[in-house]
């Protein structure tokens, strides 16, 4: 529901900060200015900063501040262009890449970021390492070895073909730590002072789930190779304070105690650009906002009562009630803006005399207190709300709304973090749980739905509470092949085949495209994201006021 209590942040978590924001006159009105504190509101802390953990929006906001990649990805032409890596080889059938890597970079500890260090992070990022717990990075596959050529040129073979590797060179969870990092075990990792990037910023200090204070590294010399802006960042620093509630990170950004906000409900999007505030919505271009489906849960395990559910929910309504045109309604499994999308609207139909008609057939019937019964037991399913997602809570209670005028009962639950992570991987207690994930590549989909990577149907294999017998043999067929397929067109064909058997199996409703909502102060310049919408403070200067 919306918010109606609207207070500002309390005077003395932020006050004190704003008698030190400054800024050094401009050299000439709209050039840039070096200097002064720029304040960053989150919605949620960051959990852990291991590189590959950065999909968790928090995380990836830190670490695109702190680390650097081989290569970065161009947020308007998705082109990937020069970074840490000045040029690059790709053997005929993406089994080798051959990495020439810029001289002269350090991590901020002063130990070389060379060849060595880019084969230990790769290597633990393509195979993992189990005893410190390290998990493989979804977005490297096939990863076999690395081998140090010369003290700048490293390469990677791969044990079967790896087309999206090179993109996966740029992206959050490939990030480059120093081998310090690497040595410690995944658990210490949620600490931001153990984090050893190369990157613009660095950490000056942390208060764990309250604030973190970056830095500019005053020696930083290599951007991107094609980035507007070179050199040392332009703020000196950037406070990041985690303020959960909408009406305070609101409240802030106005009253001006603070420069940028992250997670602007769809609500408030007119207070802010009503008062001349900015406000930026980049598209995650992934897999979009929907409901996934575990089918080792027998309540769901018929595709009929899969595919009554999907024709008994109204995204558009979804839309219209909760979001903003900057929540542009799904029309197939994955963003209009991804990589080998294909409209499939005519797949996703709101029809509630179909969805009657499919729970007849399955055999579910009306009970005495409307919700449908069959061999003693009740359709009543449980799913967990998804914090990090956009009203993550009221979108599953009006769809539990929608679902309740064909006779089914969904549950919404909030839990502590503990009980919904576990109970979300165990599809006997949620046979139905948000899902999404933003990559600006076709694999993303394969990221999702993969029983390795992010598992969203539960398939055996993965990590899970019990033991399960789903498994779909043909889907992962598919998502293998996209992983390996290295002629561009065929790759982009096979991404729109396994958006077609998605919906095909009813194995997920998708609700809507969902961008990361930011609002900026109007002296805010320069304010970047990466492809798929984290944010980018490296070019981000204050103007005078």
């Amino acid at each position: 529901m919306r918010p109606t209590r609207r207070h500002l942040l309390a005077a003395p978590a932020l006050l004190p900060a704003l008698a030190a924001i400054g800024t050094r006159a401009a050299a000439a009105q709209g050039a840039p200015v070096q200097g002064g504190t720029l304040i960053y509101l989150e919605q949620q802390t960051y959990t852990n900063l291991y590189p590959p953990a950065g999909g968790f929006y928090p995380n990836g906001g830190v670490l695109n501040q702190i680390t650097d990649k081989l290569t970065y990805q161009n947020p308007q032409t998705l082109e990937i262009e020069p970074w840490i890596a000045e040029s690059w080889t790709v053997n005929a059938d993406a089994t080798e890449y051959v990495f020439r890597l810029r001289p002269g970079v350090t991590f901020s500890d002063g130990t070389p970021l060379d060849a060595a260090a880019v084969a230990k992070n790769y290597d633990t990022f393509g195979l993992g390492n189990r005893e410190l717990r390290q998990p493989v990075s979804e977005v490297i596959t096939n990863y076999q070895r690395s081998e140090v050529i010369d003290p700048l040129t490293v390469r990677f073979a791969f044990r079967a073909p790896s087309p999206g590797f090179l993109q996966g060179t740029s992206v959050i969870g490939s990030g480059l730590v120093s081998p310090a990092t690497l040595a410690l075990p995944f658990d210490q990792l949620g600490d931001a002072t153990k984090i050893i990037g190369s990157g613009p910023f660095v950490v000056a200090r942390q208060v764990l789930g309250r604030e973190l204070v970056l830095n500019a590294r005053r020696d930083y010399a290599w951007g991107p190779a094609k980035h507007p802006h070179q050199g040392r960042a332009l703020l000196d620093t950037v406070r990041i304070i985690v303020s959960g509630e909408d009406s305070v990170r609101i409240g802030g950004l106005l009253s001006g105690q603070a420069h940028v906000i992250r997670q602007v409900q769809a609500y408030d999007e007119g207070r802010v650009t009503s008062r001349g505030f900015q406000l930026f919505a980049p598209s995650t271009r992934g897999v979009n906002n929907s409901i996934a489906f575990r089918p080792d849960n027998p309540l769901v395990a018929d595709i009929r009562v899969r595919r009554a559910l999907l024709h008994a929910t109204n995204a558009q309504e979804v839309v219209d009630t909760l979001f903003s045109p900057n929540y542009p309604k799904a029309t197939s499994v994955i963003a209009s803006t991804a990589q080998g999308y294909v409209n499939l609207a005519d797949r996703l139909t709101y029809d509630p005399a179909l969805a009657v008609r499919l729970l007849e057939e399955a055999g579910w019937t009306l009970g005495p207190n409307g919700v449908r019964q069959k061999d003693g037991r009740e359709l009543i399913l449980t799913a967990y709300e998804s914090p990090p997602q956009p009203r993550n809570k009221d979108t599953l209670q009006l769809v539990a709304q929608q679902w309740s005028r064909v006779g089914v009962r969904l549950n919404v639950m909030a839990g502590d973090l503990g009980s919904r992570t576990v109970d979300s991987l165990d599809p006997a207690k949620t046979p139905v749980a948000p899902a999404m994930v933003g990559r600006a590549d076709p694999d993303v989909i394969r990221s999702n739905y993969y029983p390795t990577t992010r598992n969203a149907l539960l398939q055996t294999g993965g990590v899970s509470q019990r033991v399960q017998s789903f498994r779909d043999d043909e889907l992962n067929r598919l998502l293998e092949a996209i992983a390996s397929e290295t002629d561009p067109a065929k790759r982009l064909a096979l991404t729109g085949d396994v958006q077609r058997y998605i919906l095909d199996k009813a194995y997920v409703i998708p609700l809507f495209e969902e961008p990361q909502v930011f609002a900026a102060a109007p002296r805010v310049r320069g304010f970047g994201f990466e492809a798929v919408g984290r944010p980018s403070f490296y070019g981000t200067w204050l103007a005078a006021r």
